[in-house]
């Protein structure tokens, strides 16, 4: 029983961190879309 909480608890870690690391990539991907949009303003 105890390692399956221990499983749980890492599971959810490892989703928050997946989380984390998709909104930074929306962040990167968004200032790119913004940077082509610049240089097509021009």
């Amino acid at each position: 029983m105890r390692s399956l909480k221990t499983l749980i608890i890492f599971l959810c870690c490892g989703l928050l961190m997946a989380c984390n690391t998709m909104s930074g990539v929306g962040k990167d991907v968004e200032k790119v879309g913004e940077s082509i949009q610049k240089s097509a303003d021009k």
